[in-house]
């Protein structure tokens, strides 16, 4: 790959791009929800109305998987042959989607056999709408479904993202009449009670778009090794990003809103800025999976992992921090949601300023005394 790789044949850029990332999870899940960060860094909540910060980092956790999934599965295709490559991914998988059942549990519940007994279809499909559809689950799936398209050609891959954000945005805008024969807006189901989490269950056709755009990054670089072609990556990481909010811009001329005779009446806010109109199918959103935010943020993570690539493969960045998360992410991932609720119960959410500082500051040095342990014993959580 590089000649900046390390010994074990890991690539640096990916491992320290990959533990920024998990850095980034550690600092928005644990104080999005304090009143205090609300107010003075709006950024680093999920809003669900635009792109903020805290918006960027699971796009990132795709891109990564996307990238080291091209890798490895080109990889099993030469040593194990097409049989035993395919099913090790498709066992993977099954195997993300499980623990990610068992991490995030089910919605609802009852508390008598009869409750149980009369529990239909809907029920049990509510059940799977909101909770269990969360990072783990996402990546599982949406694995399983670019699987045919991992070994293909770039052009087949690029296709492939086009058609799964169509479909998604067919199915997001409603169907009505042939060939499905049933009148459903996905975009509104998935937003109202009980709302879904990170797309919902069909959250898995934009969830293609930064995972692939992840294996077409291991492409580009792999195609001009052994120097890193950090320009490319940035073009094209700016393409998505301008293409991600021309879509966006779309929720101006579309109901309910309508864009004046002023060119500039066209444009909504830019990322990370909130709107100042209501928000629909086009508007991004974590929680709908838009097509526009997912195509935002696989350009902006392939943009920063540019900058990791310029800055740890043509040069000499090592992090050790990064480099501990980023070799043992699913494991960081787990650890992080126990460590989470053992602190939260003694964190109130109207904590002032310095005292939410003071609770993160304990919860990251748990989570990295737990990650740095597993690194020192050679522990590697893997699936």
């Amino acid at each position: 790959m590089s000649p900046k790789n390390t010994p074990t044949g890991r690539i640096v850029s990916l491992d320290q791009f990959r533990g920024y990332t998990v850095l980034g999870m550690f600092l928005v899940n644990f104080i999005s929800g304090f009143a205090a960060i609300g107010s003075i860094l709006p950024v680093l909540k999920h809003h669900h109305t635009y792109c903020s910060y805290a918006d960027t980092i699971m796009p990132q956790f795709f891109f990564a998987v996307g990238f080291a999934y091209r890798l490895t599965l080109r990889r099993r295709l030469e040593r194990e042959g097409a049989r035993a490559a395919y099913l090790h991914v498709f066992r993977r998988s099954l195997g993300l989607i499980l623990l990610g059942l068992v991490l995030y549990h089910l919605d609802g519940g009852v508390k008598s056999w009869s409750a149980l007994r009369q529990l239909d279809g809907w029920d049990w499909l509510k059940a799977f709408k909101r909770s269990p559809f969360q990072t783990l689950t996402h990546i599982g799936v949406t694995s399983l479904w670019v699987l045919p398209v991992m070994a293909a050609r770039p052009a087949v891959q690029i296709a492939f993202a086009c058609f799964s954000g169509l479909a998604h945005l067919y199915l997001s805008a409603g169907l009505s009449g042939w060939p499905f024969y049933i009148d459903w807006n996905y975009y509104e189901w998935v937003n109202t009670t009980p709302k879904g989490i990170d797309g919902g269950p069909l959250g898995f056709l934009s969830w293609a778009i930064p995972l692939l755009t992840g294996s077409l990054a291991y492409d580009l670089v792999t195609a001009a090794h052994p120097r890193v072609p950090v320009g490319r990556l940035l073009v094209w990481g700016t393409v998505l990003m301008l293409l991600g909010y021309a879509l966006a811009c779309l929720n101006r001329v579309t109901p309910p809103n309508s864009a004046g005779p002023d060119i500039r009446s066209w444009l909504v806010e830019p990322p990370f800025v909130p709107p100042s109109r209501p928000v629909n199918l086009w508007s991004m959103s974590q929680r709908s999976g838009s097509v526009s935010y997912q195509t935002f943020a696989a350009g902006f993570a392939l943009a920063l992992y540019a900058l990791f690539a310029l800055a740890c493969d043509r040069g000499r960045l090592r992090l050790g921090l990064f480099a501990t998360l980023g070799s043992n992410a699913l494991a960081a991932y787990i650890i992080h949601g126990l460590v989470d609720d053992a602190i939260k119960p003694y964190a109130p959410a109207d904590a002032p300023l310095w005292f939410v500082l003071v609770a993160f500051a304990l919860f990251l040095a748990v989570c990295c005394l737990f990650v740095r342990h597993l690194e020192k014993n050679q522990i590697f959580l893997r699936l």
